[in-house]
């Protein structure tokens, strides 16, 4: 699937003249956490969401900062330059009047066709709940997260398990799952399968999380009945 299956495409947009208080409100009426801005000509110029809105002089939520050193103990240091302009960001979403003094003007943008997983990881690694869809500059959708959560429920499920597949094809199958995962089993040899029941072998000090991903690659490989975990001890060899 990609953005433009699963995008909002009545996008609410704003000016960067509106008012600020403007913005809160329309962001409560709508229920949405954020929205694209917008020129005259209806190009993308930015994007602002609540977090910009979180710490505000007139609610008292300003941000805490530790006291500043003296001047030009400040000067000696490389960071002083970057300090100076994270406060003064900082200064500006807290007291800015418009929208435009508390967006973000470098905004992440993707395409119709960019596909969904490249959306997800997008929304992971950059830690954003949202990602405007632009054609030509301009807003033609959004994608959030909620997008993606709705698209999970409406995607076809696994097809059903068959009955009539072999459990030499089963385990080959899982087998060719699990060869390139980090977590996965070590040895060909701890993994069976008799009558569509799939045996793994574990050691007693895997972690949890990869006995149960190795769990889940089982029981989403065609043919497979049920799981079956073996949990082995190892014994702590002595150190001599």
């Amino acid at each position: 699937m990609r953005a433009t299956d699963v995008m909002t495409v009545n996008v609410i947009t704003v000016t960067p003249d509106m008012p600020v208080q403007d913005l809160a409100a329309l962001l409560g009426k709508y229920g949405i956490s954020g929205v694209p801005v917008v020129n005259h000509a209806n190009e993308l110029i930015g994007i602002v969401s609540e977090g910009d809105l979180l710490h505000r002089a007139e609610t008292g939520t300003l941000r805490r900062t530790e006291r500043r050193r003296a001047r030009w103990l400040d000067g000696l240091t490389p960071d002083w330059d970057k300090t100076g302009r994270d406060d003064a960001r900082d200064y500006l979403k807290s007291h800015g009047r418009t929208v435009a003094d508390v967006m973000t003007r470098d905004v992440i943008t993707v395409g119709e066709t960019t596909a969904l997983d490249e959306i997800a990881d997008l929304l992971e690694t950059k830690r954003i709940k949202r990602v405007p869809v632009a054609r030509d500059g301009k807003v033609v959708g959004i994608v959030s997260r909620s997008n993606l959560v709705r698209a999970l429920a409406m995607a076809e499920p696994p097809p059903a398990n068959a009955a009539d597949t072999d459990d030499f094809t089963i385990r080959e199958a899982l087998l060719a799952e699990l060869r390139e995962k980090s977590w996965a089993l070590a040895r060909d040899a701890d993994v069976m399968v008799r009558d569509g029941v799939v045996h793994l072998w574990c050691a007693d000090d895997q972690p949890d999380a990869d006995r149960r991903a190795l769990r889940v690659a089982a029981e989403n490989i065609q043919g497979v009945a049920r799981v079956e975990e073996h949990v082995v001890h190892i014994p702590i060899s002595p150190v001599f």
